[in-house]
């Protein structure tokens, strides 16, 4: 079979470390030797493991992609080094594996011949978009959770705003809720905190105050509000973040998507700046 790497690295990567096995040339004609080495996952672990296989000049490094723990090693080896992240399902399932060898000895021959397809690992930039927009995400996931146990609280009370309007936390709603918190019982009083439209709806709200919205309830609702008004400021930090991100690298084909979400700026300039293609 065609060798089209001489010199190429498998990586069996874990939590704690990962087994190396570099395939290169033999001493004889036609022969290769694979030397298998352990190697920390520490940074400085992953420091000597670049130096070591720039030594050995490797043209191709195969390792799986196993949970998170090759993040590190990859990212510590990119600079310099190129580099293959492969299904580990697919690099198990192909034929001609013996029992014997172990999975980095396996990657390496499959690397050395070209094998396997490699997954498509996005420049750092992006890397950094995925991170900030998957954790608003999670922040956002928490506000809704926040939110929803705030209005069934409020619910338990016997308080029935939330029936009136959609929004428990909304600008009425958080008017209510400072206002129940602080001891405020009256319904009228209290219906006339509303705003906007919901105006219009006062002698249903004046009905859907009359409960029973104790110091109990009032000391949980503002556990939750405070927790709400910390999730808001992270979500407007990371949207900041994201914003920030888009500007410094051009990245005009995330804008689009990025100022339809909610929080995002939405001040765009136009631009016909292309989305890159996956390579």
């Amino acid at each position: 079979m065609e060798v089209i790497h001489e010199r190429c690295a498998g990586m069996d990567i874990s939590k704690r470390d990962a087994k190396v096995c570099v395939r290169a040339p033999g001493a004889r004609a036609g022969t290769y030797r694979k030397q298998v080495s352990v190697h920390g996952a520490m940074h400085q672990d992953i420091v000597a493991l670049r130096e070591y296989l720039l030594a050995e000049e490797v043209t191709l490094v195969v390792m799986e992609a196993t949970g998170d723990y090759w993040k590190p090693f990859y990212y510590g080896l990119e600079e310099g080094l190129n580099l293959m992240l492969v299904n580990a399902r697919h690099a198990k399932n192909l034929p001609g594996r013996k029992t014997d060898v172990s999975d980095a000895q396996w990657l390496a021959e499959l690397g050395a011949h070209g094998l396997v397809r490699g997954s498509f690992v996005p420049p750092w930039p992006i890397r950094q978009l995925r991170d900030l927009t998957r954790h608003r995400t999670l922040l956002t996931a928490g506000r809704t959770r926040e939110a929803q146990q705030l209005e069934k609280l409020v619910e338990s009370s016997g308080i029935k705003y939330t029936s009136v309007t959609t929004r428990a936390v909304g600008v009425s709603g958080r008017a209510f809720l400072e206002a129940l918190i602080a001891g405020e019982t009256d319904p009228v009083a209290l219906a006339e905190l509303a705003r906007g439209r919901l105006r219009n709806k006062t002698e249903q709200l004046r009905q859907a105050f009359q409960g029973n919205f104790t110091a109990h309830h009032a000391t949980l609702a503002r556990m939750h509000l405070d927790r709400i008004d910390v999730l808001e400021a992270h979500i407007a930090q990371s949207a900041a973040l994201i914003d920030a991100l888009l500007i410094e690298h051009d990245l005009a084909w995330a804008r689009a998507s990025w100022t339809r979400s909610p929080g995002s700026a939405r001040t765009w300039p136009r631009t016909s700046s292309p989305k890159p293609a996956r390579t």
